[in-house]
């Protein structure tokens, strides 16, 4: 294969490989890769380059370039630049205003019908969803006898492969996540540690892009859809936001991420200060028609 364009200088990212994979992300996920960002780029393929037989990012990016769009490598790049960060019981506030006052709420008005819905919408490797699963075990044995679907979605099926096997490293089980938990709903194998069986068939996996319609999804009592809207442009945002509006139900409760609050600028939302936690409803008086 003839390489045409120069690696620059340590074999770095090239401003016409950059461009390629902000086009690649958002065609695909509908994610916006800020300019700027070529160090992301660089420190999030370069062990996919090496797996790949590459000498460098900008190689595996000329090499990207070549391959049709529909090329096992572009899945790869597109799976490698999504950003999997996420931590047990992460950013706690919300877990708390979930367990005194939200939850408790929400379970009286749903005694008649004894459903439960709640969506961790970008769920990465499933610590968020996981941590939902082991407070609702361990603050509401109320629930026994419900139907409670704790769906988890990405729009990685590589994050979402990992979510489900419930496997994690020492690192991610000593963020944020207790150690009576650990040793309670864990069970240490060498270096990992792996997710009991009954956790693990509490949460639903789906694959969801958020950008895209949701086919499937029933109307939700809690959405997390935590540190995600700001990899959106605008519109993309203002898309979602729409689905969200149909698909959380008219008492229901969004999470987003604690830097996100500046990005519900219309009135389809109205915000709910709980404890040191901000949740959002919709607008009674925006609210578009369910399906």
């Amino acid at each position: 294969m003839a390489l045409t364009r120069p690696s620059p200088p340590g074999g770095g990212v090239t401003p016409q490989g950059f461009a390629y994979v902000q086009g690649l992300l958002l065609r695909r996920t509908g994610t916006v890769l800020e300019a700027g960002k070529e160090y992301v780029v660089e420190a999030r393929l370069h062990g996919l380059a090496l797996g790949e037989g590459f000498r460098s990012v900008s190689a595996l990016l000329e090499g990207l370039q070549t391959e049709e769009a529909s090329g096992s490598l572009h899945g790869k790049v597109t799976e490698a630049m999504l950003n999997g960060e996420t931590s047990f019981f992460r950013d706690l506030y919300p877990f708390e205003a979930l367990r005194d006052v939200l939850l408790p709420e929400i379970i009286a008005k749903r005694e008649a019908t004894r459903l439960l819905h709640i969506w961790c919408a970008a769920a990465a490797s499933g610590q968020e969803a996981y941590s939902v699963a082991m407070l609702l075990l361990e603050h509401f044995p109320q629930l026994a006898g419900w139907r409670i679907r704790l769906i988890a979605s990405d729009v990685s099926k590589t994050m979402l492969a990992r979510a489900q096997a419930g496997v994690f490293n020492q690192i991610e089980v000593n963020r944020g996540l207790p150690a009576r938990l650990m040793l309670k709903y864990f069970e240490g194998t060498g270096t990992e540690w792996k997710i009991h069986p009954r956790l693990r068939q509490m949460v639903e996996f789906q694959h969801v892009n958020l950008a895209a319609p949701w086919p499937g999804l029933p109307q939700m009592d809690f959405i997390f859809m935590r540190n995600v809207l700001l990899y959106f442009n605008t519109e993309t945002r203002k898309s979602i936001l729409a689905n969200v509006v149909r698909t959380l139900r008219a008492d229901g409760y969004l999470f987003l991420g604690g830097g996100e609050t500046s990005l519900i600028t219309d009135r389809s939302f109205e915000s709910v200060r709980t404890g040191k936690a901000i949740c959002y409803r919709v607008n009674p008086n925006r609210r578009s028609a369910t399906p």
